[in-house]
């Protein structure tokens, strides 16, 4: 069944832009009073001017009645938000100017997202992560990854990636899940790091490939979670099993990025305290430079360089890092436009950071963009100029999202 949907004031296809390096507003293709013609699978057929339609060609014709800009839907790359319980109380904290150790000796921290998530059933964490992928869905994200993490151990982050699944089957936005299981050594661990990472090495990661439960392995690298040596011991092993690889990289310190560098990673995720030799590694690589700018404004940091990045020539992706612990909020949009604001970004960089430079990241190419054989992945706004939706720094949400033209 072949479908028409329009007329829109401005479609923004996002056709043509390089997946690496700074792009002007100027480089954008805007086509007007346009419509989107679908096939049967949900792809695109093609974006044109509405009237040059013959309606009559299709099953379904689906119109606009309002002024409205299209996006590609965007693509949240990552997030983390299969967890239990909350950290209201770790957020008070901090901002009251309390350090992080001290915040951990009280118990919170990753320990105590573990301590609840681990209480929780896979139903309740079923139910939370579809509760949350549906907000986002709201909100014009139509692919999001999810990191496992928070259990840290092998029956449960077991559990949490069965959860992430079933609820990829509950609604509209498409999960893609990630095993985080290297998140930290939990307290209750007595091996070293390494006896930690084997365990996970051979006894989750071969029960992931069997249950079809992941493809994709992160890790935390930091001295306070794992270090190189640790991180890169763990990652090639993976890699040699079968997964892609991406890292959180350079938050705190460095040494991340260059790592996943290295050894190929999809992505480097992260980067608040990247220098300009890690940017120069970056730009020259094929690994996609990920920032969370959620996670600055939760920890009240500084954010990525995500100016140098871009004109350096590397490829950006925005995701929302959406945590009970570091990055709360959730909400790309309004990230993308504080983000864009503080680092002087086009406003094609940062819809092309949230939409194809993002799906990069989770290494898929068949979405990000409204051109022919793409998915219909699309969020209409309540506007007749792409420019009123940054302006109003995520308090003009889309009205309509779409999920393969539905």
């Amino acid at each position: 069944m072949q479908k028409l949907i329009g007329p829109f004031s401005q479609v923004i296809t996002l056709a043509g832009l390089p997946l690496k390096g700074s792009i002007e507003d100027e480089q954008l293709e805007i086509i007007e009073n346009a419509g989107v013609s679908i096939d049967e699978n949900g792809n695109i057929i093609e974006v044109k001017a509405f009237t040059s339609f013959n309606h009559s060609d299709f099953d379904e014709v689906e119109h606009i009645d309002q002024a409205s800009v299209l996006l590609p839907g965007f693509v949240d790359c990552h997030t983390h938000i299969c967890w239990g319980g909350n950290r209201a109380r770790d957020y008070a904290m901090r901002v009251a100017g309390k350090p992080y150790l001290e915040i951990a000796k009280a118990g919170g921290g990753i320990q105590d997202s573990m301590r609840k998530t681990r209480g929780a059933s896979e139903e309740e964490l079923i139910d939370v992560t579809v509760e949350r992928a549906n907000r986002h869905f709201s909100r014009g994200v139509t692919t999001i990854e999810v990191k496992s993490g928070y259990a840290l151990d092998i029956d449960n982050e077991l559990k949490m990636l069965r959860a992430i699944k079933k609820a990829n089957g509950q609604t509209s936005p498409e999960l893609v899940s990630t095993c985080l299981a290297a998140h930290m050594k939990p307290k209750d661990f007595e091996g070293s790091s390494i006896e930690y990472l084997d365990r996970a090495l051979n006894e989750l990661l071969p029960q992931i490939k069997e249950e079809n439960l992941s493809n994709r392995v992160d890790i935390f690298t930091e001295e306070t979670a794992f270090n190189v040596e640790e991180s890169t011991y763990y990652l090639e092993k993976a890699k040699a099993m079968g997964f892609e690889i991406t890292v959180h990289a350079d938050q705190f310190s460095t040494g991340g990025s260059e790592m996943a560098v290295k050894l190929g990673a999809l992505s480097a995720e992260h980067l608040e305290s990247s220098t300009d030799k890690e940017v120069d590694l970056l730009a020259n690589s094929d690994t996609v430079a990920t920032v969370l700018p959620g996670a600055s404004l939760g920890l009240g940091m500084q954010y990525p360089p995500t100016r140098k990045l871009l004109d350096a020539g590397a490829c950006v992706a925005i995701a929302s890092d959406w945590n009970p612990g570091s990055a709360p909020m959730g909400d790309m949009l309004t990230q993308g436009a504080l983000l864009g604001a503080m680092e002087k970004l086009s406003t094609a960089e940062v819809f092309a950071g949230m939409t194809f430079r993002s799906a990069k990241a989770l290494n898929l190419t068949d979405r990000g963009q409204l051109v022919q054989g793409k998915l219909a992945d699309m969020q209409a706004y309540p506007c007749d100029d792409y420019r009123e939706i940054l302006y109003n720094q995520g308090m003009l949400p889309p009205y309509k999202v779409w999920k393969q033209g539905r």
